[in-house]
C-alpha cells in the first residue's frame, strides 16, 4: 500500500451557463457546458498521525474547519471504514469565489486520491454519490473533460474535447459568492422580464461546441447582472476581444473571465498584456480528462 499520493485538481470554465427556475429544494436547474482546463490546485495526501485524525495544511489560503476536502475525507471514511490518520497538503492556486470550481475540484481529487491510496476499489457510482453530497459541481470533476451538464449539476454527459484551442483566464480580484450571484440573477431576470426562448437549446449545445469559437453563441445568465455590479468583468471581456479572443465570457457565477483563442500567439500576447494589471492571469489548455 502507498503511504502518499500527489494529485492535481484542475479547475473548470463554463462555456455556456443558463440558469433556469428555482427548485423546491432551493437549488436552481441549469443547462451548461463545462470544460476542464489546465490550471490546478495541488494536493499531497499521506498516511500520518493517530487513527481517525485529519490534518489539512493550506499555506496560502486559510480554510474553514469544515471544507470540501474534510467533507470528502469524512464521507470516504464513513463508506469504507478506513480510519487511518491523514495529512493533506493543499497548495491553492485557483482563487475562491471565482466561478472556477476550485473547491469542488479539490473534493473530487481527494476522493480519487483516497481510493487509490488505500486501493479501496470504491465503485464509480459510490464516488459520484459522495461527490454530489459535497456540492453540485463535484461529480463533474470525477470525469472532467468537456460535458453537457444539467439538473443542479448532477446530470453529466461527456462530449469530445477540443484540443485545438487555447485560453487565457483572468481573475480581477473581485469575490462573488454563489448565493449572492444566484440572488443577482433572480432579481435581474425578474426586473428585465427576459425570456430565454432565444437561447441555444440544450440538445444543440454539443454540436455548437464543435463550431469555430468565433461562431459560438454560448451565454451565461450570470454575466450581465454581475457585470452591472462589477464593471471590471465587462472591461476584461472587452480587453480580451481587443487582443484577439475569438470568444470570451465570465465563468460560472464569476468573477473570473476567460478568452478562447484559435491562434496560440494571440493567447500568448493577451496573457503578456493583461498579467501586469490583474492579480491572476494564466494561459490554459482545454483538458480531455
Amino acid at each position: 500500500m502507498l503511504n502518499r499520493i500527489d494529485i492535481l485538481a484542475p479547475c473548470k470554465i463554463n462555456l455556456h451557463l443558463r440558469v433556469l427556475n428555482k427548485r423546491a429544494d432551493g437549488f436552481h436547474d441549469i443547462e451548461s457546458v463545462f470544460q476542464l482546463v489546465s490550471f490546478s490546485d495541488e494536493l499531497s495526501i499521506s498516511i500520518s498521525g493517530e487513527k481517525g485524525s485529519l490534518e489539512i495544511l493550506s499555506p496560502n489560503l486559510q480554510l474553514p474547519s469544515v471544507n470540501t476536502v474534510s467533507q470528502a475525507v469524512e464521507l470516504f471514511r464513513d463508506l469504507t471504514d478506513i480510519k487511518d490518520g491523514l495529512r493533506v497538503n493543499l497548495i491553492k492556486h485557483v482563487p475562491c469565489g471565482a466561478g472556477l470550481g476550485g473547491g469542488s475540484s479539490d473534493a473530487a481529487a481527494t476522493l480519487k486520491a483516497l481510493n487509490s491510496l488505500f486501493s479501496a476499489d470504491v465503485e464509480k457510482k459510490s464516488l459520484f454519490d459522495m461527490a454530489s453530497k459535497i456540492g453540485s459541481d463535484v461529480p463533474f470533476f470525477l470525469t472532467g473533460g468537456a460535458a453537457l451538464v444539467s439538473g443542479r449539476g448532477e446530470k453529466i454527459s461527456s462530449i469530445p474535447c477540443r484540443p485545438d484551442l487555447f485560453g487565457v483566464l483572468v481573475n480581477p480580484g473581485v469575490h462573488v459568492s454563489t448565493p449572492e450571484a444566484y440572488g443577482l440573477v433572480d432579481r435581474w431576470q425578474e426586473k428585465k422580464k427576459r425570456t430565454t426562448e432565444s437561447w441555444l437549446s440544450f440538445e444543440s449545445l454539443g454540436d455548437h461546441y464543435k463550431k469555430p469559437p468565433k461562431e459560438w453563441e454560448f451565454e451565461n445568465s450570470f454575466t450581465e447582472p454581475v457585470s452591472e455590479l462589477y464593471p471590471v468583468v465587462l472591461e476584461l471581456r472587452e480587453k480580451l476581444r481587443d487582443y484577439g479572443a475569438d470568444f470570451t465570457d465570465m465563468s460560472g457565477s464569476g468573477s473570473s473571465v476567460y478568452g478562447i483563442f484559435e491562434n496560440e500567439r494571440d493567447a500568448d500576447l493577451a496573457k503578456i498584456m493583461l498579467c501586469t494589471h490583474y492579480p491572476m492571469c494564466v494561459k490554459f489548455l482545454l483538458l480531455a480528462s
